[in-house]
């Protein structure tokens, strides 16, 4: 009858856990739990060791990975693989670090990333340069607008016509698309962010015995500092000399200072190719082929202000601002850990685990290291929980029950037998 009764608790126990895991099976996060029974020893039969029925020897979390489930919230992390994300706060008035597979967080007023019970998620925030550093600590991005950034380097990939007549009309700055014969523009930017139009005139000067052309370089008048009562006002001026083969082989065009109304100083370095006199290719920028004047590319390394209109999220946990202005900027990553023996963690409810003296210490770092998986942006992990199984789980353990509980029924009927034998 003990033999039964043993049974019976160490199957209801089994059956308690077959229940959390159903319970569980849409829980994000959740990692379902095995019963493992053992065998529990009683005293000598016949000279050997007899068996006391059965006990849940231990109760072991399983982790393997569930499914994703897409949401399309950024915000909504999920782990492609092994780790675990990183989270600090008070759990039951406990306050810690504790590890998580459910990734339903959000951004806090304070710009902190949290679940929903609170807990900061940690990561590495941004260092004095403004790159991602190696502190670990709770991930806080930045919600403000980014500061315009100055221009210090306008760059021009174009062709420029081989074909191209000279006209002996000298080049006019009062009138100057009616005096060159192709320009550019591109837009650049001063210490304050404001905006400003720098125009390259081109005009060919000879064919032979090699192409020549000069270059002016010019802003509206009404931008500089002090004004200028014209629509251009010039800036610079150089000679640009090719080869036989349309490659750029001099330039005196060197840098440009202006003074931009209202802001700081500026120098102004503009790129047009690497010439062949200085060890480049001359095809790099500027150069002189048949067909018609055209820049293929114009580029240039200021901005304006900006405020942050979005964020993504990518597999290595970078957070990605995009900005009113075009720019994007990195505003911390998002930190993991992973265990020599994830069994060894202490399950804390809520999806929550706790590093015990088993699972040994956290490998921190990021989802692309220490053989952590990706974040998947706008995916949740779902429940490992498989119903099937539980389900053909809980009939062997009710069958088992019903076993226990007939065995005991049967030592009844023994013993009510042995006590008929005295009557």
């Amino acid at each position: 009858m003990y033999n039964g009764a043993a049974g019976l608790i160490s199957h209801s126990e089994a059956m308690g856990v077959i229940s959390d895991n159903i319970a569980n099976v849409n829980t994000v996060g959740f990692r379902s739990s095995r019963a493992n029974f053992s065998d529990v020893l009683g005293g000598m039969m016949a000279g050997s060791r007899a068996g006391a029925g059965s006990m849940i020897g231990s109760v072991q979390t399983m982790f393997n990975e569930g499914s994703l489930l897409g949401t399309g919230n950024t915000t909504d992390l999920a782990l492609s693989g092994d780790g675990f994300f990183m989270v600090d706060g008070s759990v039951g008035g406990i306050d810690g670090r504790y590890y998580t597979r459910a990734g339903q967080f959000q951004f806090d007023d304070g710009g902190r990333l949290v679940n929903p019970a609170g807990l900061r998620v940690q990561g590495f925030g941004l260092d004095a340069s403004g790159a991602v550093g190696s502190t670990l600590g709770d991930l806080q991005i930045g919600l403000g607008s980014l500061p315009p950034v100055a221009t210090t380097t306008a760059g021009i990939d174009a062709n420029l016509d081989a074909a191209q007549a000279i006209d002996p009309t000298p080049f006019d700055i009062a009138d100057p698309a009616a005096t060159s014969d192709f320009q550019s523009s591109v837009t650049v930017y001063d210490s304050l962010g404001n905006s400003h139009q720098v125009t390259m005139f081109f005009k060919k000067l000879a064919d032979t015995p090699t192409a020549s052309w000069e270059v002016h370089v010019a802003t509206a008048g009404a931008d500089l500092d002090p004004a200028v009562a014209q629509d251009f006002a010039e800036l610079a001026t150089g000679t640009l000399d090719f080869d036989t083969g349309g490659a750029l082989v001099n330039s005196s065009l060197g840098a440009i200072n202006v003074q931009w109304a209202g802001a700081a100083p500026a120098v102004i370095a503009l790129d047009l190719g690497t010439p062949t006199s200085a060890g480049g290719t001359g095809l790099d920028g500027l150069k002189t082929y048949a067909g018609a004047s055209a820049a293929s590319l114009i580029e240039q390394d200021g901005s304006s202000t900006g405020e942050l209109a979005d964020f993504e999220i990518l597999t290595n946990g970078t957070v990605q601002g995009r900005y009113t202005n075009g720019e994007t900027r990195a505003l911390g990553q998002i930190a993991t850990a992973t265990f020599a023996n994830v069994n060894g963690l202490e399950r804390q409810g809520d999806a929550l685990f706790r590093a015990g003296g088993e699972s040994g210490n956290p490998l921190f770092g990021t989802p692309d290291s220490n053989g952590g998986g990706a974040i998947v942006s706008g995916a949740l992990e779902g429940s490992n929980v498989d119903l099937a199984r539980e389900f053909v789980s809980m009939i062997a353990v009710q069958r088992g029950f019903q076993s226990n509980s007939r065995t005991i029924t049967t030592a009844d009927e023994m013993l009510a037998e042995l006590v008929n034998l005295k009557r």
